[in-house]
């Protein structure tokens, strides 16, 4: 430890003690804290407020160094091995203890057992983990995935199956960007949903894991991403707000599309066409959506979040880092797996590559944007990824319903194969309702209502009368949504 080190105080990974407590249970949280953790260092002898170092008297070190390393060894489980040093600051001896993350989780004190005798390190503080928290520090400790796990209480028929190797392939299909790519996308079959972990083979019997749960969107798991526009850069005026739920692949794409509709649009001229050019790369966009819903902690109770303030886009995803894994290893491209069955479906999908190359791209692509830099933050128990707007640019800026509304006048409207689909079918029974519609694509509703919403918005779908008894009208001409 330097000086420099001493001035700035107790952080996630530092705490001070003044002298060793007579009570073993004060420091040995922070012990189990550490180990559950990314490690730390526990120094006896300086005053926690001020930071001063009183130092341990010489006559009393090595006695307290053993009643350190006895109490450790007599009070966690599983063994935690501290390594202890000495260390003299303006002529006063400290203590150093350091525990280094724990390989063995979850670590908590025995008097106090596993429920409640657990603890993790939250913004320099000690507190007890919630429940879900022990169940993810024991998968991890076990080299185990939550994803992979049968679910509890969930039966599948082989048309529900069948039905969902056909989604997958269909999502992959869409997500290529050329024939040779698209010649590539195999079928997906039983075993393969096997050797994923959507599946599990028991008795002969196929089970569903948690990952089927999920890719299938069945209510059995309840996962959302949550998206809103605020006014300003606080949560405290709502300008729009989403929530979509279902399947988590159809999650990620209805997001990706609620914040291309709300950040600005662009256009700059490359010799005699016009290009739009959105603020934020959307690569990078649908990167980090996609790795929220990927990566996310599936055990944890909240959701997926995505605001847009006047200043930023937050995406936010619940779920602490896992051991092994610091910001500064996420930035040049280090990537561990916590969903390791939607991870291996994600990729065939062409909505994640497992390897960590999207985050080190997206730091170069904002570079040559020329915007700041995108920032990660670790919220002890959340991840979080801000993408900053550039505020003070003078270049000409748009927004998205003022560039259709442009596109419109030139007779160049720019339909998605999403879009185009439920055109042709409102076409064919302009009565159809928003339920049925859903059932004949083989979407959620949720995901109808959104592209029936889009394409009102954008003036080229019309109803008329009730939702109930009304029809749809198509505004723009037939050959733009046939071809």
């Amino acid at each position: 430890m330097t000086i420099q080190d001493l001035i700035a105080g107790e952080s996630k990974s530092v705490e001070f003690k003044e002298s060793l407590p007579e009570k073993s249970t004060k420091y040995m949280k922070t012990v189990v804290a550490f180990a559950n953790g990314n490690g730390g260092k526990l120094i006896f002898g300086i005053q926690d407020k001020t930071c001063e170092v009183t130092g341990i008297p010489d006559d009393n070190i090595f006695k307290t160094m053993d009643a350190i390393t006895n109490a450790i060894s007599d009070s966690c489980e599983p063994a935690i091995i501290p390594d202890i040093s000495l260390q003299t600051i303006a002529d006063k001896t400290i203590i150093i203890v350091e525990i280094s993350a724990g390989r063995q989780r979850p670590y908590y004190i025995k008097s106090q057992g596993l429920e409640n005798g657990t603890y993790i390190r939250v913004s320099g503080t000690t507190r007890a983990a919630d429940s879900y928290m022990v169940k993810e520090l024991m998968f991890e400790g076990s080299n185990r995935y939550f994803d992979q796990t049968p679910c509890t209480g969930y039966t599948v028929t082989k048309e529900e199956i069948d039905k969902l190797c056909h989604d997958l392939k269909e999502t992959a299909l869409k997500n290529t960007r050329n024939e040779a790519e698209k010649a590539e996308v195999k079928e997906v079959t039983v075993n393969t949903l096997l050797s994923w972990g959507v599946l599990v083979e028991k008795e002969r019997a196929l089970i569903p894991t948690n990952a089927f749960a999920l890719l299938a969107g069945s209510p059995v798991l309840q996962a959302k991403i949550q998206c809103a526009v605020f006014k300003g850069t606080t949560r405290s005026v709502f300008v729009n707000r989403r929530e979509y739920e279902g399947a988590i692949q159809e999650q990620v794409e209805l997001a990706y599309e609620f914040v291309l509709q709300h950040i600005r649009l662009g256009s700059k001229i490359e010799g005699l066409y016009r290009q739009d050019e959105y603020e934020f790369p959307i690569a990078s966009i649908r990167e980090i959506i996609a790795n929220a819903a990927a990566h996310r902690s599936y055990l944890e109770p909240g959701n997926i979040q995505i605001a847009l303030y006047d200043d930023r886009l937050e995406v936010t995803s619940p779920g602490m880092l896992l051991n092994g894994v610091t910001l500064e290893k996420i930035r040049v491209g280090y990537s561990k797996v916590r969903n390791r069955a939607i991870a291996s479906a994600f990729s065939y999908m062409k909505i994640i590559e497992q390897w960590g190359s999207g985050i080190p791209r997206m730091f170069d692509e904002f570079k040559e944007y020329g915007l700041r830099e995108p920032e990660l933050i670790d919220l002890d128990g959340d991840f979080r990824v801000n993408f900053y707007r550039n505020i003070e640019s003078n270049s000409p800026i748009e927004t998205t319903q003022t560039t259709q509304s442009i596109t419109q006048t030139t007779q160049s409207i720019q339909l998605t194969d999403q879009d185009k689909q439920v055109l042709r079918i409102i076409a064919a029974e302009p009565s159809i309702t928003q339920q049925k519609l859903a059932l004949e694509i083989g979407w959620s509703v949720d995901r109808v209502k959104y592209y029936t919403k889009k394409l009102r918005e954008k003036d080229i779908l019309r109803r008329n009368g009730t939702s109930r008894n009304g029809t749809w009208e198509i505004i723009i001409g037939e050959d733009i949504w046939q071809n």
